[in-house]
């Protein structure tokens, strides 16, 4: 168990439902799906054509910025150490540059799917250990044409339109854009100087798998490891978590394997689970933050999100699924869940202020 809480006292978003946390909450709690046809750019030759986008034309840069200035502005500090999270090619770094010089140039992380949860992790130790009063950590992903091109070619995106996280009949992913950025801090500092304490993130963990380049190990042990790691950082046992924000994307197997993770740690019964991706889309290194602000939120507001996109039970994925929404409840914790290529996996634990 860590000596130090770490609070969240900020959070700035940009999701398919525009600006703030507002939009994005209403559309997981009520299970709107955010996808509609691709037009920022040329779709005609590829079999998916949809994604969850942004209105308008966002730029990474631009919107990183903002998302910083919304979530320090709500903590009412100036800054701190930056973790950044986004894709490592080139274009994207340059793109990236006027944040680095507004916000220093901190770290980055290009770990995909788990780039976002292991930056918050790695705020969060230092925190916890006393090295850093306050950490910002932002991630940004914009559905763009090479990724959406290589999901596209390998067969990785959902033919129908939509995605069905656990479904049966479920077929694949869809791309989503999301550029977050959350204030991580001390809580006995942002007590002092009279913060509001959205939530705490109260534990964390990290395992690999090393079972397959893109396939997660059947059996979910490497993602079990990562969340009996943050239970015990936060010194809690199972049966005190209250909801879980899964990774599912709508991936046959990958589903199957984050099943029989939750069965291994939680036994017959888990807790209530939903993929607020069915809303939002997979937002690649944005995705573990854009999730963790929906837990977040969904935590202060008593509504799960609810997993969209529900065709009907897959034997292989017995769960209790939020699937009419909203449901109301009341968890005091809440996990969020993400896994990668390479078989790395992260999982944080939230705890409601």
């Amino acid at each position: 168990m860590t000596g130090i809480r770490v609070a969240v006292t900020g959070l700035g978003v940009r999701s398919a439902f525009g600006a703030g946390t507002g939009p994005l909450l209403a559309a997981a709690v009520h299970g709107r799906p955010g996808f509609g046809p691709v037009d920022r750019f040329d779709v005609t030759h590829r079999q998916a054509r949809r994604a969850a986008l942004a209105p308008g034309s966002p730029v990474l840069g631009e919107a990183l910025t903002a998302v910083l200035a919304e979530a320090t502005a709500q903590a009412g500090v100036p800054g701190g150490p930056l973790l950044l999270a986004r894709h490592g090619d080139p274009v994207t770094a340059a793109d990236c540059a006027p944040v680095h010089e507004r916000w220093g140039s901190g770290r980055v992380y290009i770990g995909a799917c788990v780039a976002a949860g292991t930056a918050v992790a790695d705020a969060a130790a230092l925190i916890a250990a006393g090295r850093q009063d306050r950490v910002l950590v932002a991630a940004g992903y914009l559905v763009e044409p090479d990724t959406f091109a290589v999901f596209d070619a390998g067969r990785a995106l959902a033919r129908d339109g939509e995605a069905r996280p656990f479904s049966a009949g479920r077929s694949g992913l869809l791309l989503g854009d999301g550029v977050v950025a959350v204030v991580l801090e001390s809580e006995a500092v942002a007590l002092r100087r009279g913060a509001e304490v959205l939530a705490v993130v109260a534990g964390w963990g990290r395992a690999g798998d090393g079972y397959h380049v893109c396939r997660p190990a059947p059996d979910g042990s490497g993602l079990a490891r990562a969340i009996r790691a943050a239970l015990g950082r936060a010194a809690l046992t199972p049966d005190q978590i209250g909801y879980v924000n899964a990774n599912a994307t709508g991936s046959p197997l990958a589903d199957q394997a984050e099943v029989r993770a939750l069965h291994t740690v939680f036994g017959p019964t888990p807790p209530p689970v939903s993929s607020s991706k069915s809303v939002h889309g997979h937002a690649l290194e944005a995705s573990a933050l854009l999730e963790l602000a929906v837990t977040v939120e969904s935590l202060r507001s008593g509504l799960l999100p609810v997993n969209a996109g529900w065709l009907g039970p897959d034997p292989d994925c017995a769960l209790d699924l939020v699937l009419a929404g909203p449901r109301r409840a009341g968890p005091r914790y809440a996990l969020s869940l993400n896994s990668a290529f390479g078989g790395a996996n992260t999982a944080l634990l939230v705890a409601a202020a």
